[in-house]
């Protein structure tokens, strides 16, 4: 019997896909590529946006209509958040919750014997403890392994679902992650992400340490790998959580914080709980540690009220914390959440303007934190060969995508000398 899997949305729904993937080769199934026919086809749903939703519904129509003798089976928050709507669709013969994804292969076996449709989805108020969903022993990447922590988030910004889709949050037992970590580490992998709904809100749900502890006993594991975090919220985080995490040598110096707005008035709409200084501060920390700590993050332009002064606060905040790279979103209403019944929304053409120049200053801006980094020597992870240049290509630890000679580095650390840059990052010497 063969398996194909398709993932929407972020890192942990990629992880736990990587999980189910296992699961169902221990029940005796072959993963095939989606695009293969298939006997059973595992949609892992998203539903951050309504255009989420729209993508979920019609990559669960693509596989029934790849295979209509096929089984469905459809996952993730869109069917957390819409069992009903998930099981009507055409082909769909299993549904199951964000804590139920492990009992997938059950209910396929369950179906397949009497052909009677299998649902398992648990309301929101009941997704308080965290759901074990076996250990990962191989992922698609040869070289960097995601690790999931933590699920759920308690902070409710004004515009997103996912708190109501994933629950409260939940971490995961720490002897868990360690032993995953040590196996995916044994079979050769150099890289760890550790990701999760709210990475920052591990082990802090009952007055916990945070992560700290965790970071501590990675220091302490054998084994040539380095750790790197996902994203860490400033929703969270401020300037002393940041100094605490600078010793850990084995931490890249690179986070993803996601700023949403550099207008104090407009992170106060998106109850993001933090203000452009206490942002600031935390760059500020960690540039003084590393003049080139690589700092990314995401920015929403054009939600509800956004004036132009608002905006160029966004792009000024690019500039002042000399951001590596920054992901530009287009505000998109999600049905059910504060943010959609503000007044004031802004029409798509201003969204797609500002969008465009946000993009470009912040390329700009990726260019100078590029030149910044010339000259320096930094450890790189290579981790596949370039198919235009033949070079080797990888990451340093501040996250530069770096081109050498280096064939015989795949899998492997190689400290590079940064030359200039080149293509997406930056050409490199091995030295």
């Amino acid at each position: 019997m063969k398996a194909a899997f398709h993932t929407l949305g972020c890192k942990v729904n990629q992880y736990e896909t990587e999980s189910l993937k296992e699961q169902f080769r221990k029940a005796g199934y072959e993963i095939v590529p989606e695009e293969e026919i298939a006997d059973v086809y595992v949609i892992n749903t998203c539903t951050v946006t309504n255009l989420a939703d729209r993508k979920s519904r019609q990559f669960i129509r693509r596989a029934h209509r790849r295979n209509p003798e096929a089984i469905v089976a459809a996952t993730g928050c869109y069917v957390q958040m819409n069992p009903e709507d998930a099981l009507a669709l055409e082909g769909v013969s299993v549904i199951a919750g964000n804590s139920e994804k492990k009992t997938l292969p059950a209910l396929v076996e369950a179906y397949r014997k009497d052909q009677k449709k299998r649902t398992r989805v648990r309301a929101y108020h009941e997704l308080t403890e965290y759901e074990d969903t076996g250990l990962i022993e191989a992922m698609e990447s040869r070289s960097r392994a995601f690790v999931k922590i933590e699920e759920g988030c308690n902070r409710f910004c004004s515009y997103c679902i996912i708190p109501y889709a994933r629950g409260v949050v939940r971490s995961r037992p720490q002897d868990e992650i360690l032993a995953e970590v040590e196996g995916l580490v044994a079979k050769g992998f150099r890289e760890v992400v550790l990701t999760g709904i709210n990475t920052a809100l591990y082990g802090t749900e009952h007055g916990g340490e945070g992560i700290a502890p965790l970071l501590a006993a990675l220091e302490e594991m054998p084994g040539d790998f380095r750790i790197r975090l996902s994203s860490l919220e400033p929703t969270v985080i401020d300037e002393s959580y940041v100094r605490r995490l600078l010793p850990f040598t084995r931490l890249c110096h690179h986070l993803h914080l996601s700023v949403q707005s550099g207008s104090d008035t407009v992170l106060k709409r998106m109850n993001r709980r933090y203000d452009r200084a206490e942002y600031l501060k935390i760059v500020e920390t960690l540039r003084a540690f590393d003049p080139q700590y690589g700092i990314t993050t995401d920015i929403i332009v054009g939600f509800p009220g956004e004036t132009e002064e608002e905006f160029r606060d966004s792009l000024r905040i690019v500039q002042e914390a000399g951001l590596s790279r920054v992901h530009a979103f287009r505000y998109s209403m999600r049905a059910g959440t504060k943010a959609a019944a503000m007044p004031d929304q802004i029409p798509s053409a201003v969204k797609a303007e500002r969008a465009e120049r946000l993009i470009a200053f912040a390329a700009e801006q990726e260019q100078r934190f590029l030149e910044g980094c010339r000259g320096q020597t930094r450890r790189v992870l290579f981790e596949r060969i370039d198919p235009e240049s033949g070079l080797a290509c990888g990451y340093t630890d501040n996250y530069v995508m770096v081109y050498a000679d280096g064939a015989d580095r795949i899998g492997q650390f190689g400290d590079c000398k940064l030359l200039g840059e080149y293509k997406d990052g930056m050409r490199g010497e091995l030295v």
